[in-house]
Formats: C-alpha cells, sequence, structure tokens
C-alpha cells in the first residue's frame, strides 16, 4: 500500500491557481465549504496553501473589504509556502501519516512538483478505523505494511 490507495486526485479536488484574485478565492473557499484549500500555478505546480487566516490577515493589513480592494490582490500575494508541505507520490506511508498527523489535508506531487491530488486525515482515520472494528458482512480492506520505528 502506498499514497496512491489514499489519494483524492486533483480532478475531484477544489483548488485555486496562485494568479486568481483575493476575492476569487474567498468564493471558492466559501462555496466548498473549505477552511483551506491547495493553490497551484498555471502549470500546474503546487505552491502552497492558503486558508480563511491568510485571507483574513490580509484583508485586515490592506483595509480591503471591498469587492474592488479584493480584485486587486493576487492569492501569491498572501500564500504562506512554507505551511502545509506536499509529500511526493512515491512517500513511504509514515511520512504521509507523520504529515497527516500535523494538517488536515496533506497535498501530493509528483517527481516534477506538480499537483496530482490530496490525502485527507479523514479518510486515513476512517480506514484505519473500519480496519479495527470490522462489520460481519464488510470485505476486509487491505492491510498496510506494518510500520517500524525508527530506532
Amino acid at each position: 500500500m502506498n499514497v496512491l490507495f489514499f489519494l483524492k486526485p486533483k480532478a475531484n479536488v477544489a483548488y485555486i491557481y496562485d494568479h486568481n484574485t483575493v476575492r476569487q478565492g474567498l468564493e471558492k473557499m466559501k462555496h466548498y465549504g473549505y477552511t483551506a484549500i491547495p493553490v497551484i500555478d498555471r502549470e500546474g505546480r503546487y505552491v502552497g496553501t492558503v486558508t480563511e487566516g491568510d485571507f483574513l490577515w490580509k484583508l485586515t493589513e490592506q483595509n480591503a473589504w471591498e469587492t474592488h480592494a479584493q480584485e486587486r490582490l493576487n492569492v501569491r500575494d498572501i500564500i504562506q509556502r512554507d505551511h502545509n508541505p506536499p509529500v511526493n507520490i512515491n512517500a513511504s506511508l509514515e511520512d504521509l501519516l507523520l504529515q497527516a498527523m500535523k494538517q488536515n489535508f496533506v497535498p501530493v506531487v509528483d517527481d516534477l512538483g506538480s499537483f496530482i491530488g490530496i490525502v485527507t486525515r479523514r479518510d486515513i482515520l476512517q480506514y484505519y478505523y473500519k480496519l479495527s472494528h470490522p462489520k460481519p458482512d464488510d470485505p476486509k480492506p487491505p492491510r498496510p505494511p506494518v510500520l517500524q520505528q525508527k530506532g
């Protein structure tokens, strides 16, 4: 089992572009009910994650509460590039779990840094819950490899 087992592909995930305006970013987050959303560039590379708090701080700092003011700011102006680091598609399950402990979703990139989807903490927890609490009529889910502690 690897990262692909848990992956929600890019086609099924909402994201915004770094050149989108702050207003566009806020509208998309509101539409999907997200508190954080992945950000990619025009070439499809993951550049970071932006949160409600990032928007709020920038709007407060710029006093940009009107729609016209929000049109002058781009998402790239507010993104925190070190927030929500991605894992590579070839990452170990252990690396994925360590990242998921720190963030609600883990962005996944390929070897070129292109955004290919996310893994949610909820999906990981749900899988392990079902594994440890099987119902008599449910088929057995595949078992992940045993994680070994680094010593």
